[in-house]
């Protein structure tokens, strides 16, 4: 039986889980939860909110699958010396693994009602530097400078997976997403490491394109996109807009990925005052675990639970609330199993 960290954040994932949990046992699978805590699920059991033991369970295991990890009441609150605590759990969480890229896949689910038909791409975002390294400061009262970090050794590595992973999964063409008309050194050394890793695949056709014309394009033709490839900014926007063109942010998932540590993650979630329990919808959760099912050998069982999740779905009686209807979260997993 292979072992899998959980990395349960608490809130709305305790019922993911449960649900995730339900399907894996309904499928036969043959995978055990070891799991640990983070986020305000560690701040409730009065540890830290980055337990040391969870990061090594990660470590040690190569691979998890993580729900969102709650922020405390007041985070992010600003004082003198800066925020009272680290404005996202998430992202720390992603640097104390070393993940640097995030995998989000697009594609349209049957029943979920979109815009778009045939949607289908990958959004690889780089998730180590841009602006998100928060490297920034006041220059004089009323003037804050913020730095946008951009290194060859990160493309590099970034832009050889987002290849790897176009070769893997068929796709032919791949477009890096860009500001270099504007940013003429961090985003032209960006597109730089691009076209230099794209003569190592010459299968996979190379494209540019930037950033404002992608948001356009996205939202008028995105079944021209196979694979893009984007900073951490524009990727953080682009993936929220992508989500948005098949039906939001619980029709979508996130593979983040490192050396050797691969996390699956839910890249969606609320607070315990938003979301009362066995209310939530499950799909931010079973998405990405479908995900894992599929790259731990374990595709027939994914296939058989998406078919099922697109059965339910499509027939359109049970949903939970944030879709359209009024199913507990143990109603909607539970009406998964039946066409199980």
């Amino acid at each position: 039986m292979r072992k899998v960290v959980f990395v349960q954040g608490g809130g709305i994932g305790l019922d993911q889980e449960a649900s995730v949990r339900r399907l894996f046992e309904a499928a036969k699978v043959a995978i055990e939860f070891e799991v640990h805590v983070a986020g305000r699920a560690a701040l409730d059991q009065a540890r830290g909110a980055l337990p040391k033991e969870t990061f090594d369970a990660v470590k040690a295991c190569g691979i998890a699958l993580k729900t969102k990890l709650l922020q405390p009441k007041g985070a992010g609150t600003p004082t003198a010396h800066g925020p009272t605590v680290p404005t996202n759990f998430n992202v720390a969480f992603r640097r104390g693994l070393g993940l640097f890229a995030s995998v989000r896949p697009v594609h349209n689910m049957p029943g979920i009602k979109s815009r778009f038909t045939g949607v289908n791409f990958l959004l690889v975002r780089e998730i180590t530097e841009d602006m998100y390294t928060a490297s920034e400061h006041e220059i004089v009262p009323g003037v804050v400078q913020s730095f946008k970090i951009v290194t060859e050794v990160a493309c590099m590595r970034f832009f050889r997976l987002s290849f790897e992973l176009a070769r893997k999964t068929g796709r032919k063409s791949i477009h890096c997403i860009h500001k270099a008309n504007i940013l003429k050194m961090a985003d032209g050394l960006f597109l730089d490491c691009f076209r230099k890793v794209a003569t190592d695949f010459p299968e996979i056709t190379p494209k540019e394109m930037i950033v404002d014309n992608a948001c356009m394009q996205l939202v008028s033709r995105p079944t021209q996109f196979e694979v893009l490839a984007a900073g951490n900014l524009y990727g953080d926007l682009l993936s929220d807009l992508g989500a948005g063109l098949v039906g939001g942010v619980s029709c979508t998932a996130a593979i983040n990925q490192g050396d050797g540590v691969k996390v699956y993650e839910a890249v969606y979630g609320a607070s315990h005052e938003a979301v009362p329990r066995d209310v939530a919808n499950p799909l931010p959760l079973i998405l990405p675990a479908m995900e894992l099912l599929k790259d731990l050998g374990e595709a027939s069982a994914a296939e058989r639970i998406m078919k099922a999740v697109d059965a339910v779905l499509t027939e359109g009686k049970v949903r939970t609330r944030d879709i359209g209807g009024t199913a507990t979260t143990t109603q909607f997993t539970e009406a998964i199993v039946a066409k199980m």
